[in-house]
Order: C-alpha cells, then structure tokens, then sequence
C-alpha cells in the first residue's frame, strides 16, 4: 500500500515550513500574508500528488471536527427524515458533516447515543429530546458544548430550540371543525408527556371548553405497532357512535386510523371528518385529500442548523440561548368538506 501523503512530505518536498504548509491548506495564506506565487505552487502540488488531510490531525490543531450530532426520534419517519435531509444540505454548505441517528424516543438509548457522539468529538448537537433526558443536555451546556434542541423543548433547561408553535396550530384546527358544525370531535393523541404532545392537547382541550363541546380523547401508546394501534381506533370509534369528525395528533396515528375507519366501512368525510397534524406527500394524494396542520419543515430545519452554526462561530454570542416558535399552516382539503362545502 502507497505510503498517505503528509504535510511533513509537502514540507520537505518544496524546502517550505510545516506551519507555511499547513496555513495554505487551511485556506489562512492571506491571513498569514503568505504569498499568492507560494499558495499556488504548494496548492498545485497537492493537488497533482493528491493529498488528503489527516482528519484527526486537523481536528486536534483546530479543535474541530467539522462534525454535528443530529439526533431525532425516528430517522424513516417523513417528517425527521426531511428535516434531516435539510440540515444536512444546510450544514454542507457551511462545512459541516452530519451524523444522524433515531432515539426511537428512549430515554437510555438517547444517553447512550449522547456519549458515543461526545467520544467523537462531534462539534455540536440538534436534538429532540425524549422526556427524562434534562440531566444529560444540561451537562452538555455546562461543558460548553452547543445544543440546540428541535421539535420540542425541556422545562427547566436553559438552551437554544427550534420548535413548532403546537398549541395554536391545534387550537386553530379544532376552532375550523366546530366553526364548520362538527360537534362531537375526537382527539386521538400519543399517551405521552412530550411538550409537544401536551401541547397539541391542550389546543383541543381549550377549543373544545370555549364552545362548551364534549372532550373525547383517545391516547394511544407510543411503542404499540400500527396493528395495534389499527385495533385501538376500531374499538374507540365502536364505542363513541356519536363522533363526527377525529382529529389526529400526528400523522401515523392517522394512518392506523384511516384504516380503522376503513374496516368499518366508515366514509370520509361523509360519515366522520378528518384533520391531522403533521401533513404528508401522501394526505394530499389520497382520496378524498386530507385536511392537514403543515409544519413548515424547511423553514424548522434553516432555524435550527443557523441556531446552531450560530453557536458554533468563535465570533458570535454562544452564551445566548436562541429560542424559536414557528406557526403551523391549516391546509384545508377533502376530508372536512361535506355538501359541497368546507
């Protein structure tokens, strides 16, 4: 095997220092004010033996790895797997690498991925964080390490986040359903005390109150597979005959309950109504096309990856948490329109 060519080579090659070497390669020729005739000749010559960095060694003389841990709940589902494809794109652009993993929203797996990512020396963290994991994000911050939370934030926990504004976006798709006369409206939700989740609820909760309507809520558990979930949705509609419109807190839990819906030969949106938040390519294909709360992902991903380039400037302001709530978008369609009307 060929012997990798090292800076050390260039250097005794070209009769020229290590540290001139080395500035060149890192781009600081002008700032070192080295010579354009110097930068080119030592540029070209790297470039016709083809050199490759030592990427430990640059890490350790620079104190970065140009690497960010990108952790979310679930890498395949569409919503993460499109923010993630954001964050890369952005964070290439601003020479950075992504390393990207589901938490599966386990509490001790999410520890575990934190310390394999601290073991690489990854520069900095985008996070959504399962509840219980407080402790470990605030050490990150108190070893000075940059954190920005997605998706959802932690009470208590001081730092940068990015995250949707949850209560109003289900606040305002539930005040739509009653103001287009639905007047017993289920919320099928995730049985969990995510932020997030709590949120979406209370937006339900609070609507629901205002017009004095019945609160007919079904919270599913996280970790139950879609036939189960399918089979929870079946016996939550037997049981509740009255419902005229189901509004579902994400939008897997609305897959197992279009199937649902479909087992019992139930009409959307003739015989019960349908919103759900978190839209999907799909949702807007499906017949009849399904009203929606639409996170605008591309726009969470530029919030949360400038948050944390932010951090990660020698020059900027780290010690300032930067905390963003983005409003969600209703995306009236089919499933909510009846006698030809919305």
């Amino acid at each position: 095997m060929a012997k990798r060519l090292s800076i050390r080579d260039i250097a005794a090659e070209l009769n020229i220092s290590k540290t001139t070497i080395s500035f060149i390669l890192n781009g600081k020729a002008k700032e070192k004010r080295i010579s354009d005739e110097l930068a080119d000749r030592v540029i070209k010559y790297a470039a016709q033996r083809a050199y490759k960095p030592n990427e430990l060694a640059k890490s350790l003389s620079t104190g970065k790895t140009m690497i960010i841990g990108l952790m979310v709940e679930n890498i395949s589902d569409y919503f993460f797997a499109q923010v993630a494809y954001h964050i890369e794109e952005l964070a290439y652009k601003n020479g950075y690498r992504i390393i990207y993993c589901s938490t599966d929203n386990d509490l001790y797996k999410t520890k575990g991925l934190i310390r394999l990512f601290r073991e690489r020396h990854v520069d900095g963290y985008i996070i959504t964080p399962p509840s219980g994991i407080e402790k470990d994000i605030q050490e990150l911050i108190d070893d000075g390490l940059p954190v920005v939370l997605f998706d959802r934030y932690l009470k208590g926990v001081d730092t940068s986040y990015v995250v949707l504004d949850n209560y109003k976006g289900s606040y305002e798709a539930s005040k739509y359903l009653i103001g287009a006369g639905f007047k017993n409206i289920a919320f099928v939700v995730l049985d969990s005390d995510q932020v997030q989740m709590q949120d979406r609820r209370e937006g339900y909760q609070q609507a629901m109150a205002e017009s004095e309507l019945p609160l007919l809520i079904k919270a599913m558990a996280f970790n139950r597979d879609f036939d189960h979930k399918v089979k929870e949705m079946v016996k939550f509609i037997k049981m509740n005959p009255q419902i005229d419109a189901i509004f579902f807190a994400t939008n897997y839990l609305a897959f197992s309950g279009i199937k649902a819906m479909s087992q019992l030969n139930i009409n959307i949106p003739e015989d019960i109504a349908m919103v759900v938040f978190d839209d999907h390519e799909v949702f807007n294909i499906y017949s009849p096309s399904i009203t929606a709360v639409a996170q605008p992902i591309k726009k969470l991903a530029m919030q949360s990856i400038h948050a944390l380039l932010k951090m990660l400037d020698p020059k900027g302001d780290s010690n300032k948490p930067e905390q963003v709530v983005v409003p969600a978008e209703l995306l009236v369609r089919d499933s909510t329109k009846r006698n030809g009307v919305f």
